[in-house]
């Protein structure tokens, strides 16, 4: 009679080697990674990588009494974690393949040039950002949005693409930081104990400073001088139909943010009316796209929409710059961003799971004497589980989990570790190119994790204030009373 493999052998808890070896393995893997292949490591080498220091971590976890049946189930629980991120990352590259057809990034791009100068666009993309994420508490939705359109200006006016997506990116985790709408906040609140606007009004004293800050170098990297845009507008007016119902699925998809859909049902229904404002307004185009005179008219205008969002809009309007920049999309072009966030999910529920991140982090925990020593302590593990688990939500919690009760021993509000835990972990996990949200950034925007990482000056900028206030005791919350502290509630 077969027994259960999970109970033949007895757990051990895991020894500071037998974490450290992993990393080891996942740090010179990923390492080389980068040094053979640059920037085209994330299409393929990074996920080789990130499994071949899974089936290391999987090595220590045996010698340690795990067996295959544990590692099944942690690596199927660790997957099933990103499938949400995965169906939103089918669903932007869909959008992509249906806004590029039907205008709605002509229309962004030409009326967005008219509007925006070049002197303050960087700038300017960080406010926009920020407000529109602060609004839909989504930065995901966000850089799908009007992030795509900020990208596609800031390629026709010749501005640096990597700066444009820092900006996108720090205006977006901004909002996605302080809206009481986003989950990251609420995910943080549970994790620490404490109060939702609570603990958005205290992240105000870190948040703000930090924005402006990444605002004022935003501004000095302003590109000076006039661009002479006209013959540029010509060329679109002539080879492109420019409407305003092109931004229709714009404000679709807004409107559905701000309602609460969720956020995979929300881009896809915008792609989807993407694709009926390109049947209606850019017909031709469509069949030509499709290319196949045999098939009816209803039926090529049904395929062109289908092939949009299946592999991408391939654009021929014979302006090479047009059509470099309506070129793009389908759910095909976010596969080799799957398999990324799949690769890395495998290793970092693996490590999560049996322990050894924890075990990494006590050494670090029974040296923490000061507030300002407490919260350098938890942004260096989150920091640390945004690297090694690949998900920002799980470094949220894990860590949350790790220092409260070092946090309520030490007298400390649970708002300080709230708080903390979204400067550190909500804002770094774009900075991993493995990380879901460093994935789902790159994907969408166009720019490698590693290009954008050194412009996103909010997310760089946010820990060090969260350290920079702690040690200062520039304020700190206060503890609550312990009556409230035993009766308070998470709505």
């Amino acid at each position: 009679m077969a027994t259960d493999q999970t109970s033949t052998r007895p757990l051990r808890q895991p020894s500071l080697l037998h974490a450290l070896i992993p990393v080891a393995a996942l740090i010179g893997l990923l390492a080389a990674s980068y040094l053979l292949y640059g920037d085209g490591a994330s299409a393929g080498p990074n996920q080789v990588a990130l499994l071949f220091a899974a089936i290391v971590a999987i090595g220590v976890g045996y010698t340690n009494g795990y067996r295959m049946a544990d590692v099944r189930k942690q690596v199927t629980d660790g997957i099933a974690i990103g499938l949400p991120a995965m169906l939103i990352l089918l669903a932007v590259g869909g959008l992509i393949g249906t806004w590029a057809m039907g205008g709605t990034i002509v229309a962004m791009t030409y009326y967005g040039i008219q509007i925006l100068s070049p002197e303050y666009f960087y700038v300017t993309t960080a406010i926009v950002c920020a407000v529109i994420s602060s609004g839909i508490g989504s930065s995901w939705t966000t850089a799908a949005t009007i992030g795509i359109g900020l990208m596609a200006i800031s390629e026709v006016m010749g501005l640096s693409p990597t700066i444009t997506a820092g900006a996108v990116i720090s205006g977006a985790y901004f909002g996605d930081r302080l809206s009481p709408l986003s989950g990251s906040s609420s995910l943080a609140t549970a994790a620490a104990g404490s109060e939702l606007y609570e603990h958005v009004s205290s992240s105000l004293w870190t948040a703000v400073p930090s924005l402006l800050i990444a605002l004022v170098i935003f501004f000095m990297l302003g590109e000076p001088g006039e661009f002479d845009l006209t013959a540029l507008l010509t060329v679109v007016e002539e080879k492109a139909v420019v409407s305003p119902w092109a931004l229709a699925p714009l404000v679709l998809l807004l409107v559905l943010a701000f309602a609460r859909f969720p956020p995979a049902v929300a881009i896809f229904l915008s792609a989807l009316a993407a694709g009926l404002v390109a049947v209606l307004l850019n017909g031709d185009a469509v069949l030509a796209f499709v290319g196949e005179p045999n098939l009816s008219t209803p039926l090529a205008m049904i395929k062109g929409v289908w092939t949009a969002i299946a592999t991408g809009y391939v654009s021929d309007t014979g302006s090479g710059k047009l059509d470099q920049l309506l070129t793009r999309g389908g759910m095909e072009s976010m596969l080799s961003t799957i398999w990324l966030i799949i690769s890395a999910l495998c290793f970092g529920s693996i490590f999560e799971s049996m322990g050894l991140l924890e075990r990494l982090t006590e050494p670090l925990i029974r040296r923490l004497r000061s507030i300002g020593a407490m919260v350098a302590g938890i942004v260096a593990t989150c920091l640390g589980a945004n690297i090694l688990t690949s998900d920002q939500y799980i470094a949220i919690v894990l860590p949350g989990r790790i220092f409260k009760a070092h946090s309520d021993e030490s007298g400390q509000s649970p708002v300080l570790l709230s708080r903390t835990l979204a400067d550190a972990a909500t804002v770094t996990s774009p900075l991993v190119p493995w990380n879901s949200c460093g994935a789902f950034m790159s994907a969408t925007l166009g720019v490698p994790t590693f290009s954008y990482l050194p412009y996103c000056f909010f997310n760089l900028i946010s820990p060090v204030m969260a350290v920079l206030a702690a040690y200062l005791r520039f304020h700190l919350p206060k503890r609550r009373p312990a009556s409230v502290e035993r009766t308070g509630s998470q709505e």
